[in-house]
């Protein structure tokens, strides 16, 4: 072997064939889900390009595993009727906990993302991590128990955190605002808590997944997510599938500039999304132009009832108010044109715990900036919307992240040494 053999990594991978046939049933899975009235067989095999008997095969063992159902007949054209397959509600279920600095939400989801229970409650800073995280594993239980869902049809846990996380090994690394939560082994703790499989993602990647699975065919294909939470942050879909980058913490958009003469960042430059546009900066700056009383130190449970008040005084005709909220949005706009110019997506979303308070002055704000700083313009437009998934179900999105293992389709999974 020559030296240039030896540093030229090989970088592309074979297809893994064993897994086709676990490929095909996830594409099945994904048909029907995002259909509203349900697909028959034949229907199936034309939009997923298999031969008949395969989609039959596949559906044979869905129905066998309680996965899908049959729905009924239907005619359409002389011809044997087609029986209609969907989804069945109770065939899977999953848990999701979303934890914030300011508040930790549970869901627990049927198979088509219906919400069975959930709760939520202040996030527990003043424990020690694991004490807190084992809590958090209790309420799952609790939550299970209460609803009467058969234990054996609970597909898993997902959890949402604040990154940076470690992908791999479920840890969460060292979020803001949750001091001494350094490098701590959410999977572990919660598998051990709760006896069952936990996957842990930023998250705006679990509101990314959720947006995708909330709204089913009816999506577009490419997006940005903006989510605003304690923290600010971006989820990226690409060709109707997440991006989730080299080490899954994709996103981290607090060092964009917003505003080249704005306040002055801790990175050493000005007018970052940081201390422009982030929920604590925009009540700080509504507390010095008189449109918020003064208060004590911000404590993330507080955070959220100062921004429903400076909304609510907004609304209420406060013009301070509503100039802090509209520079906010003027200078978010700004730094999401960055995000649409450079990955030329046809939509930005907007979501998250804080969104809200927000929705009034960025929808009122965003869409012309951004058509104003956009490079497409003349070829599509970029739309911007408020999540459909609703404000405080924060949790559907990390339920919605067991769902996706199961249900989406990913090419990569296709792959030798990719991982499930």
């Amino acid at each position: 072997m020559t030296g240039l053999e030896l540093a030229v990594p090989l970088r592309r991978r074979g297809t893994n064939l064993p897994k086709m046939g676990n490929f095909n049933q996830a594409v099945i899975l994904d048909s029907i889900r995002r259909s509203d009235e349900g697909l028959s067989r034949v229907e199936l095999a034309s939009s997923a390009g298999l031969a008949a008997q395969t989609v039959s095969n596949i559906c044979r063992r869905l129905l066998d595993s309680g996965l899908i159902v049959e729905a009924g007949k239907e005619t359409s054209g002389p011809g044997k009727p087609r029986t209609i397959l969907q989804l069945d509600p109770r065939g899977m279920y999953a848990v999701g906990l979303h934890l914030d600095p300011a508040l930790t939400s549970y869901a627990l989801l049927d198979a088509v993302g219906n919400v069975v229970a959930s709760r939520q409650e202040p996030t527990d800073l003043a424990s020690t991590p694991a004490d807190a995280v084992a809590a958090m594993g209790a309420m799952v239980r609790q939550l299970i128990a209460e609803s009467g869902v058969d234990e054996q049809r609970i597909a898993g846990v997902g959890v949402a955190t604040p990154g940076p996380v470690d992908v791999a090994s479920g840890t969460v690394l060292d979020p803001p605002h949750m001091t001494g939560w350094t490098r701590v082994p959410l999977r572990d703790i919660l598998e051990e808590s709760t006896g069952l499989p936990v996957v842990v993602e930023k998250d705006v990647t679990a509101a990314a997944v959720a947006e995708l699975w909330a709204g089913g065919a009816h999506n577009a294909a490419d997006f940005v997510f903006v989510y605003v939470g304690t923290g600010i942050g971006a989820g990226l879909v690409l060709n109707d599938e997440v991006v989730r980058g080299s080490s899954g913490n994709v996103g981290e958009i607090g060092h964009i500039i917003a505003d080249s003469d704005g306040p002055a960042c801790d990175c050493g430059r000005r007018g970052c999304v940081k201390v422009t546009c982030m929920p604590e900066t925009i009540v700080a700056r509504a507390r010095e132009a008189g449109a918020l009383p003064p208060a004590d130190p911000l404590s993330p449970q507080l955070l959220v009832e100062d921004m429903a008040a400076l909304a609510q005084a907004a609304a209420d005709g406060n013009l301070a108010a509503a100039e802090v909220l509209a520079q906010s949005a003027r200078r978010m706009a700004v730094a999401v044109s960055v995000l649409t110019n450079l990955l030329d997506v046809e939509k930005v979303v907007f979501g998250g715990p804080f969104w809200p308070a927000l929705a009034a002055s960025h929808l009122a704000q965003v869409p012309p900036v951004l058509a104003e700083l956009s490079v497409t313009t003349s070829v599509h437009t970029v739309d911007v919307v408020g999540t459909i998934v609703s404000s405080g179900e924060e949790a559907f999105g990390a339920a919605c992240l067991v769902m996706e293992k199961t249900f989406s389709p990913k090419a990569t999974h296709l792959l030798l040494d990719a991982t499930p």
